[in-house]
């Protein structure tokens, strides 16, 4: 997502105390106590999810949400129950408190804690590593500053040792990711300049990477490669054509598509001939990691998301995943799917029908 520098926080010295006592697996300030009984996961069909990164941070400044009818309910309850989401997106950075935007939100603490309430939920979970201390984009691709001397072997183990740490959490509460991303919107490359899409292989030799400490830990794992701007078919061409000629090793490309009122369905018809097209020319599933579209428009949302959802379907998608849907507007991302009072508008309502 490219919008995030929009995006305001308060001062650091307002959020010390919360991130002390808020990002740490057995958390009191961020989320209520979970049942680590082990759960059921119903896995392999259409994926019908949410992207809610941002819902631990959300929660420390006082936001709650509530049910169209106004009732109060946690986060991921309403969307399961309300909103018909069966999955959960957490993006990972590597050391958010190096960043004074981000402030230390979505460690890996951070996303252990979100991990676990959506498995307690039954709901099934996407890892999105972004290997940086803070937003990945085509924009902004900037390598965790810990590694930002390393060779390319060296970067090549800090991703290794990255992940095992993640993922070596999550296997300890039993929970298995459904899906991997390695990078996030990773069309230029990532960790530049290091992993730039031109820089010989190194980009192809850190997604191996990441796939193979995926698989190590959960082998059955789909390992995810994502490239924004999924109506403009060149730039999965000139990304997936290079990692076919090199050997890149993934199960699913993921795509981004954020349409705007006035061509939507154009879009939309766009982004899913592009799904046919790079299945036929690359062999693996398509994976929608991110769609949004603004929150002041919800019947115009409803008629796209019930359209790329049913033509989508008969492209042979594996899923939808809208992006932050709870984000308050008036933190200036209006791509969120959410009313004034905390209450989701219809836009998801396919997802339930």
């Amino acid at each position: 997502m490219r919008f995030l520098n929009k995006i305001y926080f308060a001062s650091a010295a307002a959020l010390s105390g919360l991130l002390a006592a808020g990002c740490t697996e057995e958390s009191p300030v961020t989320f209520p106590p979970v049942d680590n009984t082990p759960v059921e996961i119903e896995r392999g069909t259409f994926a019908k999810g949410a992207d809610v990164s941002w819902i631990t941070e959300l929660e420390s400044r006082g936001y709650t949400f509530r049910t169209q009818e106004g009732e109060q309910k946690e986060l991921m309850t309403l969307l399961r129950d309300d909103c018909g989401v069966n999955a959960i997106r957490l993006r990972v950075w590597v050391n958010p408190e190096n960043d004074t935007e981000v402030q230390g939100w979505c460690n890996i603490d951070d996303v252990v804690i979100k991990a676990r309430r959506a498995n307690s939920l039954g709901l099934r979970l996407m890892i999105d590593f972004h290997f940086s201390d803070r937003w990945a984009d085509p924009a902004q691709q900037f390598i965790p500053k810990a590694w930002s001397e390393m060779s390319i072997d060296e970067v090549q183990a800090a991703m290794t040792e990255h992940i095992n740490d993640l993922l070596g959490k999550l296997q300890k509460y039993d929970i298995e990711p459904e899906w991997v991303q390695i990078g996030n919107e990773t069309r230029t490359g990532m960790m530049w300049p290091l992993g730039e899409i031109d820089n010989g292989d190194n980009f192809t030799r850190m997604v191996n990477t990441g796939y193979d400490a995926v698989k190590a830990i959960f082998p059955d794992s789909k390992v995810i490669i994502h490239v924004d701007c999924g109506d403009q078919i060149a730039l999965y061409d000139r990304l997936f054509g290079k990692l076919k000629e090199e050997g890149g090793k993934y199960d699913m490309i993921g795509m981004s598509l954020y349409p705007v009122a006035d061509n939507w369905e154009q879009s939309v018809n766009t982004c899913v001939a592009n799904m046919t097209k790079v299945q036929n020319d690359y062999g693996k599933p398509v994976m929608l990691c991110e769609i949004g579209f603004d929150y002041n428009q919800p019947e115009i949302a409803s008629n796209m998301m019930t359209k790329i959802m049913a033509d989508g379907k008969a492209a042979g998608l594996q899923g939808i995943f809208w992006w932050e849907p709870e984000a308050p507007a008036e933190r200036g991302y209006t791509k969120g799917c959410f009313d004034e009072n905390g209450c989701p508008t219809s836009a998801l309502d396919v997802f339930k029908n």
